[in-house]
C-alpha cells in the first residue's frame, strides 16, 4: 500500500496551508499581561520522565524534582520499557534518598476484568511510598478513593481537563492537581487557576497530539490500536494527500498535514510561572537518557534564573542543543493561542536535529555548505531531499575543509565549508543542490550528558550544617541539619570527653571526621564546635557518631 493513500478531505482554503512554514526556532510572546508570582522557589516543580532506570538516574542527576514512571501495565506508553511492579519499592527508596517524588501513570481507561489487577496495583504504590499517581479513569479514582480517601490523584491530561468548570468537575473526587491539556494558552491557564484554585501542571516540552488530549480515536478506529490503552500507533505522523471541494491539491514536499512541531516552552517560562502554573512537565517515556539529561538540565536552569531575579532568555547554544536531542521543530503550541501556522511544517514527521544549511555544490567527496550551525569530524548528517518517505542519504562527517585547508577543530555559523561524509556513508550522486542539511547526532554533547548520571558519585548532594557540644566528663553532643529540609537530629558520643593531655580537639579536627561523608548524598557545609577546655574523644567515636 503506498504510504501517500490515505486521503484527508478537509474544506479549507489551501493558501492558507501553503503558507504554514516557519523556522525552528523558539518564538517570543509579550509579558504585558502578567503580574509577578507570588509562587517561590519551592512551590514550583521540575516534573521529568523516566522510561527505564538510566533515564530515572538522568533526571534526578539535572536537576528534577520530580519523576513520572509506568510499570507493566495500565500506563500510556505500553512501547516503553518502563518498570516491574515489584521494583516500586527500590525505585520509591532511590529517589526519596534525593529528595525526589515519583508519581506512577495509571492514566489509560481501565477495562471491568482488569479492576482486580488495578487494586493490586494501588496497593503496591501505597505500602511502596508512591508520591501520587496520575490517573486519566473516573472510575479507578472512584476505586482509589474507596482504598484510601487520601492518597495522592492527579488528574492526567487524559482527562481532557481545559476549563475551570471541568476542574469543579473533578474537585469532589478530591485531586490533589490536574494535568491541563496541551490545548489551553496562557490566558485560559491564569484563569484556571484563579477560578478554580487547585494547582496546575502543564506540559512544557516534548510531543503534541494534534488531537485534543484523551480524546484521539483514530489509532483504534483504523488499526484496533487504542491511544487510551497505551498503543497509539501515531497516524498523526503519516503523510497524506489534500482534498479541497473534491479537488486533490499539488503540495510538493508538504505531506505530514497532521503532523505538528514539538513543545518548547523553555523560553516562557516566566509568562507560565507568573500564569500560576506549579508543576512544569517534560514528555518523554519513550525517549533516551541523553535526551532527558538534556532537557531536564535546561528547564532547571530556566526556572532557576527565573527566581534568581535573572531575565536571561534561553541561548541559541541552549536551543541548538535541545534540537539536538530531539526536535521536529519546536513550537509554543496552543500557549500563545491557535496559531495553526506555526503549529504544523509539514515536511517531515520525526527528529531532524539542527539544521545546518542547503547544499550550495556537490563534490567528488562531499558537498559545500554555509554552515548556520557549528558541525565538527563525527557529527551526523542527513541529507534532506523534501521526501522522508524515500531513503535519505546520511552518515558521518569524516572531514571539514575551509578554502581547502582542512578542519581539525569546530567549523562556526556562518563558515562556507567542504562537508567530507565517510567514504560509505553517502551516495553522493543522490544528493542535490538545495537539499537541506541536518545535524542528526552530536556524540560530544551526548557524552558529556552520559556523564552526568554514568557515575558513581552522589547524583546530587545535600548540604549539612553540625553544631558540636561538649565539656570534660560530660557525653559530645552533635546536632546534624539537613539545611534543605531543615531537619535536625541529635546524636551523642557513648564515651565521655577526657581532659587532652598533649593535641586537644578542635573545629579543624571534628570538621574533617564529621566532613567524611563520601558514598552518602550528604555534604558538611558548616560546622560549629562550642568545647569548653582542652577535650579529647578518641577519632574511632567520632567516626562512630558520623
Amino acid at each position: 500500500m503506498s504510504a501517500r493513500i490515505y486521503k484527508l478531505i478537509i474544506r479549507l482554503n489551501f493558501e492558507f496551508l501553503q503558507s504554514s512554514r516557519i523556522d525552528a526556532g523558539c518564538g517570543r510572546i509579550g509579558r504585558t499581561y502578567m503580574s509577578k508570582t507570588t509562587l517561590t522557589r519551592q512551590d514550583v516543580e521540575l516534573l521529568a520522565p523516566a522510561g527505564d532506570w538510566d533515564c530515572m538516574r538522568a533526571a534526578v542527576a539535572n536537576g528534577a524534582d520530580a519523576i513520572f514512571f509506568g510499570v507493566e501495565k495500565f500506563n500510556a506508553r505500553a512501547r516503553a520499557n518502563n518498570f516491574r511492579m515489584d521494583e516500586l519499592p527500590e525505585i520509591m527508596a532511590f529517589l526519596h534518598s534525593y529528595g525526589v517524588k515519583g508519581f506512577l501513570t495509571f492514566n489509560i481507561l481501565v477495562f471491568e476484568d482488569e479492576l482486580r489487577d488495578a487494586q493490586e496495583l494501588v496497593e503496591a504504590c501505597i505500602n511502596a511510598g508512591v508520591d501520587a499517581v496520575i490517573v486519566q479513569d473516573l472510575g479507578l479514582v472512584k476505586l482509589i478513593r474507596e482504598l484510601s480517601p487520601d492518597f495522592p490523584i492527579h488528574g492526567s491530561t487524559q482527562m481532557t481537563i481545559t476549563s475551570p468548570e471541568a476542574v469543579e468537575f473533578v474537585k469532589p473526587w478530591n485531586l490533589e492537581r490536574v494535568v491541563l491539556g496541551r490545548e489551553n494558552n496562557l490566558k485560559q491557564i491564569k484563569v484556571i487557576g484563579e477560578q478554580a484554585k487547585l494547582p496546575m501542571e502543564v506540559f512544557v516540552h516534548g510531543a503534541l497530539c494534534v488531537s485534543y488530549s484523551g480524546q484521539c480515536l483514530t489509532s483504534e478506529m483504523w488499526g484496533g490500536r487504542s491511544a487510551n490503552r497505551g498503543e497509539c500507533a501515531q497516524a498523526c505522523r503519516l503523510p497524506y494527500d489534500l482534498i479541497v471541494d473534491g479537488e486533490q491539491k499539488p503540495m510538493g514536499d508538504v505531506a505530514y498535514l497532521l503532523s505538528p512541531k514539538d513543545l518548547a516552552a523553555i523560553d516562557i517560562m516566566p509568562e507560565l510561572i507568573e500564569a500560576g502554573v506549579t508543576s512544569f512537565k517534560i514528555e518523554g517515556r519513550l525517549k533516551s537518557p541523553e535526551y532527558v539529561a538534556n532537557v531536564v538540565s535546561k528547564y532547571r536552569k530556566a526556572i532557576d534564573r527565573y527566581f534568581d531575579g535573572d531575565d536571561t532568555r534561553p541561548s541559541k547554544e541552549e536551543i541548538r542543543e535541545l534540537q539536538q536531542s530531539f526536535s521536529r521543530g519546536f513550537t509554543h503550541g496552543f500557549l500563545e493561542g491557535t496559531n495553526n501556522k506555526k503549529l504544523v511544517d509539514g515536511t517531515f514527521p520525526k527528529s531532524r536535529g539542527v539544521y545546518l544549511g542547503r547544499v550550495e555544490k556537490v563534490l567528488r567527496d562531499g558537498v559545500v555548505c554555509k554552515l548556520e550551525a557549528p558541525l565538527k569530524r563525527g557529527d551526523g548528517i542527513v541529507f534532506d531531499a523534501g521526501d522522508p518517505t524515500q531513503k535519505e542519504e546520511g552518515g558521518r562527517v569524516y572531514d571539514l575543509r575551509r578554502q581547502g585547508v582542512k578542519q581539525e577543530g569546530e567549523a562556526g555559523e556562518g563558515w562556507i565549508v567542504d562537508i567530507v561524509p565517510g567514504r560509505n556513508d553517502v551516495d553522493l550522486r543522490r544528493v542535490h543542490v538545495g537539499d537541506r542539511i541536518w545535524k542528526t547526532n552530536d556524540p560530544a554533547l551526548d557524552k558529556r550528558l552520559r556523564q552526568t548520571y554514568e557515575t558513581e558519585k552522589p547524583y546530587r548532594v545535600f548540604p549539612v550544617h553540625v553544631r558540636a557540644v561538649g565539656h570534660a566528663g560530660g557525653l559530645l553532643n552533635t546536632f546534624w541539619t539537613d539545611v534543605q529540609k531543615g531537619t535536625t537530629v541529635q546524636v551523642d558520643s557513648e564515651l565521655e570527653l577526657e581532659v587532652a593531655q598533649k593535641r586537644p580537639m578542635d573545629a579543624a579536627l571534628l570538621e574533617e571526621q564529621f566532613g567524611r561523608l563520601g558514598g552518602t548524598v550528604f555534604q558538611l557545609e558548616k560546622l560549629d564546635a562550642e568545647l569548653y577546655g582542652d577535650v579529647i574523644l578518641p577519632i574511632r567515636e567520632l567516626n562512630s557518631i558520623r
